[in-house]
């Protein structure tokens, strides 16, 4: 079956009842996220770096992303299988050991990378579901930071550590921290599409509201796209 009616099929038969739960993001709305205690340091002059990051549905992750001050570019893809794998369908099997993820490139003069992970966990996804976000199952949906050096692992582990030990949320964050090997490209039609099809019940439902809490809750790392 093919991942657009699997995730029709997943509309039909959850979304409904739990709609409200979703749209609402139960976690960042309730729950207040301190900022990393380990960081990068804002940087003096503009330059680019990148993060991949993976927490569910790429549309939500990308068009959240799309609206954080200081990024440059958001591509949806897959990462954490092989280059052969790399496609949709194959990856919406769940047996590719692919994630849908997202590359950032942004300016680290302008937000660091745990301001980055300050978004992700709070109101791009939650961090407590385990190989699922909301209406979405299986392995491809997980939670997962793909970290390029050991900065960004180093940063990443301590701030899920942080949260943690804090009980910020109320169930323990099941996120992956590995080591990217490799970031492929989505198809095109996945490229913006929640920004391109914002009446589509799935993204008016799972990933429109994310952008409002964005703006509402963290209006700091917010823009307009």
């Amino acid at each position: 079956m093919s991942g657009f009616l699997t995730r029709a099929f997943s509309l039909i038969s959850i979304v409904l009842p739990l709609a409200t739960t979703v749209a609402c993001n139960a976690v960042s709305a309730t729950v207040t996220i301190p900022n990393p205690v380990l960081d990068d340091p804002v940087a003096s002059t503009k330059g680019q770096q990148t993060a991949v990051l993976a927490g569910g549905c790429f549309w939500g992750m990308q068009v959240v992303f799309e609206h954080v001050k200081g990024v440059i570019s958001v591509t949806a893809g897959y990462s954490g299988g092989s280059a052969n794998t790399a496609d949709y369908e194959t990856v919406s099997t769940g047996a590719t050991g692919h994630a849908e993820s997202v590359k950032i490139v942004y300016d680290p003069s302008q937000i660091t990378y745990g301001q980055l992970l300050k978004v992700y966990f709070s109101v791009a996804h939650d961090p407590t579901q385990l190989n699922r976000q909301g209406p979405d199952t299986g392995t491809q949906y997980r939670s997962s930071i793909f970290y390029s050096n050991e900065g960004q692992q180093h940063i990443a582990q301590a701030y899920i550590d942080q949260l943690n030990q804090a009980k910020v949320f109320p169930r323990p964050i099941v996120t992956q921290v590995v080591a990217l090997k490799g970031f492929y490209p989505a198809e095109a039609y996945h490229q913006g599409y929640a920004a391109h099809h914002p009446d589509n019940p799935y993204i008016a439902i799972n990933d429109l509201p994310k952008v409002s809490h964005l703006r509402q809750r963290l209006p700091d790392l917010y823009r307009d796209k």
